[in-house]
């Protein structure tokens, strides 16, 4: 339903004193994952990167749907057969996701991985699909009949062919989890960008904050508004290489899982927030739910702000964004 792309651009600063920058790139969850961080020696800035890459690993063969002995492929398994009992931050993910949902009106849904992919982006498409097709795609979508047994700490897909996808959500996860994990094991300062999703901590070298310059995908080659990150998070989804167009109209690669129907009027989205999982998720949300709508949305929930740009190159900011601060 997602897919995000690098139009933020993390800005570094040069080494000022004893200590030195590690950076380490790789590709994992079939995207590109890159990890910073701060540390006294190489030693340990390694120690620090291995063990944000174990934690990618970690949580993939946990929430994946691609991997068929995670435990979101067991839900899926069993939709409309049984409930499966999961590990807690399983069972509290696919929570707070719902809570998303609702808060969102469905715009976002991790469900969505039951829809029929009717939609083509890779220039097969010559027509639409038919109104019925599309229809059709969405019967088993739904994140009303996702039933969470806290007791029994259990998921259970109430029909047949619901299948559970954390795309959405589960990258912006990750990018907190390696955060924690990486202060935890003493790494006062770096920044973790999971395809798109970032998080940071700490300062940079010379003790300024970490920052994002953020691009517009109409103009790529420049920065329209540069923000520090001062531990907090941005994640951004775009659509901007991906769509289809009929009839004048652009329809993006970001599917409404309530209609079937692709998200139109915008080419990209970015949340700031604490935290990359609710980043991560309200981008998608947001997307679906136009702009109007989207930051009407942000402009009442604390902590979070955003930027949208619309399908004609408009810029768009919540509430306690002065754009003009930054550019």
């Amino acid at each position: 339903m997602r897919n995000s792309f690098f139009i933020l651009l993390v800005v570094i600063s040069s080494q000022l004193y004893s200590q030195q920058l590690f950076k380490k790139k790789q590709s994992l969850l079939g995207s590109p994952f890159e990890i910073t961080v701060i540390a006294k020696d190489s030693i340990e800035g390694n120690y620090f990167n291995n063990l944000a890459i174990s934690e990618v690993k970690r949580i993939e063969n946990l929430i994946s749907d691609w991997i068929p002995s995670s435990q979101i492929s067991k839900v899926n398994q069993n939709a409309g057969i049984s409930p499966v009992k999961v590990d807690i931050e399983v069972f509290e993910l696919v929570e707070r996701a719902v809570k998303i949902s609702k808060l969102t009106s469905g715009a976002f849904d991790i469900s969505y991985a039951s829809m029929d992919k009717i939609w083509k982006f890779d220039g097969s498409m010559k027509e639409m699909p038919s109104e019925e097709a599309i229809k059709k795609s969405v019967e088993k979508v739904g994140y009303q009949n996702i039933i969470l047994a806290p007791n029994e700490q259990t998921i259970f897909l109430k029909n047949k062919g619901m299948k559970l996808g954390l795309g959405g959500i589960g990258q912006g996860y990750i990018a907190d989890k390696i955060k924690y994990l990486l202060q935890e094991k003493g790494c006062q300062s770096g920044l973790v960008n999971v395809s798109g999703d970032i998080n940071t901590w700490g300062k940079q070298l010379d003790g300024s904050s970490w920052t994002v310059g953020i691009v517009n995908p109409m103009n790529k080659n420049k920065v329209f508004a540069t923000f520090p990150l001062d531990d907090s998070a941005v994640e951004t989804s775009g659509s901007y290489e991906k769509y289809v167009s009929f009839n004048g109209k652009r329809y993006s690669h970001i599917i409404d899982p309530r209609t079937g129907y692709p998200a139109t009027g915008i080419i990209s989205v970015s949340v700031f927030a604490k935290q990359t999982e609710i980043a991560d998720a309200l981008a998608t949300g947001i997307f679906v739910l136009g702009v109007e709508v989207g930051i009407d949305l942000v402009n009442q929930l604390k902590g979070i702000e955003c930027i949208i740009v619309d399908d004609k190159g408009g810029i768009h900011v919540s509430k306690n964004i002065d754009i003009k601060k930054y550019q």
